[in-house]
């Protein structure tokens, strides 16, 4: 007889080693994001400076960059666009989703495994394509889309769409058939049970779906520098333009410049904070009817 070891961390590996991972992964994370405030309080003059610490702490940056960037338009303009094509996303994944894991069709497994495929394509092949294809659309539709947040958000849901799918095909996999049926016994009809039941069951996975699709136009530069305008640039594009400004100057506005990129970090802080624990916590199992 085959017997199965279940191990975890504690077992393994003694408290001084959990201990000394956890502060080298510390050190990782937290020193990059400390000298980044550093430097933001720091005067610019004193960037290049012998001394670590300011002769006197620059908040007046957190101010300036205000104006100096323009900061306000490109974090609406990246919410707006993340937000919107995270939630198209997220909707059409579970339907998607839920006809892949309760329907038996020809061609089934095929589009799972290019669902995988498409996530392997490098973004820069994928760039000239959809900006000539924009271009091509924009003569036939008479719609403007190059420039605009609807260019950009279609291109998020080139990437996040896939990606959201294939999550959650494996959350409403393990989701029982039992409390379908049963809702269905008791009248309720596909739609209906997608809506009351399923929804509800993958709400975690819905989030983390959501959380992803959003950090993907969140995150983007390369897109975005090529498919928006002045008025519908995102932070990612404002940061990098004001960085490459500096190069080369009699005085760099690092100071403005770090204050900015952790302005830009906030909204995702705030977002891991509100749904954290369904980030962490899993698929919440559900009750059969009796």
């Amino acid at each position: 007889m085959r017997h199965r070891y279940n191990y975890n961390a504690q077992e393994v590996l003694p408290p001084w080693v959990r201990w000394l991972l956890i502060v080298v992964l510390a050190i990782f994370v937290l020193v990059p994001v400390g000298y980044m405030l550093l430097l933001s309080v720091t005067p610019d003059i004193e960037v290049n400076g012998e001394h670590l610490l300011p002769s006197h702490w620059a908040f007046e940056n957190y101010v300036q960059m205000w104006s100096t960037i323009n900061l306000a338009q490109g974090l609406f303009n990246s919410v707006l666009i993340s937000l919107v094509a995270s939630t198209i996303a997220v909707v059409l994944a579970v339907g998607a989703a839920y006809v892949i894991t309760r329907f038996h069709f020809r061609g089934r497994i095929a589009y799972l495994y290019s669902l995988i495929g498409l996530q392997a394509i490098p973004s820069i092949m994928l760039l000239l394509p959809l900006f000539v294809l924009f271009i091509s659309l924009q003569s036939f539709l008479q719609v403007k889309l190059v420039g605009t947040y609807t260019g950009v958000i279609i291109t998020y849901l080139t990437f996040s769409l896939p990606f959201a799918t294939w999550l959650l095909v494996t959350y409403l996999a393990n989701i029982p058939l039992d409390v379908e049926e049963a809702a269905m016994i008791d009248g309720a009809t596909r739609l209906q049970t997608l809506w009351r039941i399923i929804v509800p069951l993958a709400l975690p996975g819905l989030v983390v779906a959501l959380v992803f699709s959003f950090l993907t136009g969140w995150n983007d530069v390369l897109f975005a520098s090529v498919l928006t305008s002045p008025e519908t640039q995102t932070v990612g594009v404002q940061l990098q333009a004001f960085s490459a400004a500096q190069e080369g100057g009699a005085l760099p506005l690092y100071g403005q410049l770090m204050s900015a990129a952790l302005m830009s970090g906030l909204p995702v802080v705030i977002l891991y904070l509100v749904f954290q624990k369904y980030l962490i916590g899993g698929l919440t199992a559900g009750s059969v009817k009796g």
